[in-house]
């Protein structure tokens, strides 16, 4: 373990840092006046003590990150940080009389930090602002990567951040550098997710949302995480001119981030269309909602403004990964709802806000499958697997394949875990599935109307050890339980 001691001391670094956050729900809360301004100080004071007390106590301990150290740090990061997180949340909650125990508290903390957008929360409304500010505050620091953000603000993660930042991004394709330095890298992606979160706030608020509330959807919009402070999630509003900003938002942050990067940067603004994998994502996403739309429209469930409006809005939510509903979808035909859960695996890009397998591994196994029935013809053709004018390189695609396997593994272990504690198999699988894809609502009991607190400590724990898997995207925290990882 001494061996790690330099990433504990960057753990406690990275945990000072978080306290900050806290500040956030402080002035709502101050702003307010819920009476909550004890519960976010001294939060924030335990935690900047516990993470100073670890990155002084360790302060000698320091040189340079391997990648097996941003493995270690990645997966610690996004299991202890929802401790911390879920502290204030169990504090605000019994001062208000609505006591909420340690896994539910924790399981809050894992789906806000993982933009997951699950709940175990009832009555919404009627929670003081400060409270549903932090819920939604967490999905927008985990939406384009708090660890991200540290190598951009913190200086002692200059050394060694390239293997933080490789452990921490999306995708297989991990190597390419936007800029010569790391730290350049993510200010650079942390500037596009900033600026995105200031036009989806303007727009909101525009469009007739409350200041209050136009933040905490721009928090949960661009993150593609989909916590509301509304028990009625998006419906509260019933305003198609808000719903079609979300849409617009949503789509924005499926993408990969580091093309609007490099378009900024180049000036080039045709060039992200031309990447394969954004012109899939985006295919994806508007063709399933035009789809779920006729589907409404031909089984007679809405005329057809309105089977256009649900349709699209809801198809685009789910399959982004966001989780906002409109409208109880599970009344649709069944083919809608299933539909939208499983494309929710695969229809955001790498280096997006959203989870799920993303679609430039759909697009390598396509092709993959493609030559080798193209071999099964010409055995003797030479013909590489592309992505746009791109030579795939055979690690990736072997790292593809791996990743391929885990997924599929990993859902069909843990939904069959959830089956033998009694809860039924629709449930148990689309809990499973949306937490893997951090996607929040799933069906049966914890569809768009209800939600994940029915479920026993148990199960939640399970739920919330699938939200971490797919933040992680499974390898990285896999990797722990190997015994080469451990070997010096």
């Amino acid at each position: 373990m001494s061996d790690f001691l330099p990433v504990l001391r960057v753990l406690g670094a990275l945990l000072t840092f978080f306290s900050f956050g806290m500040f956030v729900p402080w002035l709502m809360s101050w702003m307010h006046a819920d009476g909550l301004r004890h519960v976010w100080a001294g939060s924030a004071a335990i935690s900047f003590a516990c993470g100073a007390a670890l990155w002084g106590g360790l302060r000698r301990h320091k040189r340079e990150l391997q990648p097996r150290h941003g493995i270690f740090l990645v997966s610690c990061t996004w299991v202890l940080l929802p401790l911390f997180a879920s502290l204030p949340l169990m504090w605000a909650l019994d001062s208000i009389g609505r006591p909420l125990n340690f896994t539910h508290a924790y399981f809050e903390a894992v789906s806000g930090l993982t933009t997951t957008g699950a709940t175990v929360l009832v009555k919404l409304d009627q929670l003081p602002v400060s409270i549903n500010v932090w819920r939604t505050f967490l999905q927008w620091l985990g939406g384009m990567g708090i660890l991200v953000l540290a190598v951009a603000i913190l200086p002692l993660l200059g050394v060694g951040g390239s293997q933080l930042f490789k452990a921490e991004v999306a995708g297989p394709i991990k190597d390419s550098k936007l800029t010569p330095r790391v730290k350049e890298t993510a200010k650079g992606l942390w500037g596009i997710y900033a600026t995105f979160s200031a036009a989806c706030f303007l727009a909101y608020w525009a469009g007739g949302m409350t200041a209050i509330d136009a933040l905490m959807h721009m928090f949960t919009t661009v993150s593609l995480g989909g916590l509301s402070p509304h028990d009625a999630s998006f419906a509260h509003f019933a305003s198609p001119l808000l719903e079609g900003v979300a849409v617009l938002f949503m789509l924005a942050a499926s993408c990969n981030f580091a093309l609007y990067f490099v378009a900024l940067r180049k000036g080039h603004w045709r060039g992200p269309w031309r990447d394969p994998e954004l012109r899939a994502t985006l295919t994806a996403l508007i063709g399933s909602g035009l789809l779920v739309a006729v589907v409404l429209w031909v089984k007679g469930v809405y005329g057809p403004v309105d089977a256009l409006r649900h349709g699209l809005f809801n198809a685009i939510s789910i399959a982004s990964t966001t989780g906002y509903s409109t409208i109880d979808y599970l009344a649709w035909p069944v083919f809608a709802p299933i539909f939208m859960l499983l494309l929710s695996g695969v229809a955001t890009s790498a280096g997006s806000t959203g989870c799920g397998i993303k679609m430039v591994r759909v697009l390598i196994l396509v092709k993959q499958a493609r030559r080798e029935m193209t071999r099964l013809v010409h055995p003797r053709a030479v013909q590489p697997v592309t992505l746009g004018s791109m030579v795939v390189d055979h690690r990736v695609i072997f790292s593809v394949l791996a990743f391929m396997l885990v997924y599929g593994v990993t859902t069909i272990s843990l939904s069959m875990l959830l089956v033998l504690t009694d809860l039924d198999p629709i449930t148990a699988f689309s809990a499973v599935l949306a937490s893997v894809n951090c996607t929040g609502p799933g069906l049966g009991t914890v569809g768009p109307a209800g939600n994940f607190g029915g479920l026993t400590n148990f199960q939640l724990w399970v739920c919330a050890f699938a939200m971490v898997l797919g933040r992680l995207e499974m390898l990285s925290f896999i990797a722990l339980l190997t015994p080469s990882f451990w070997r010096k």
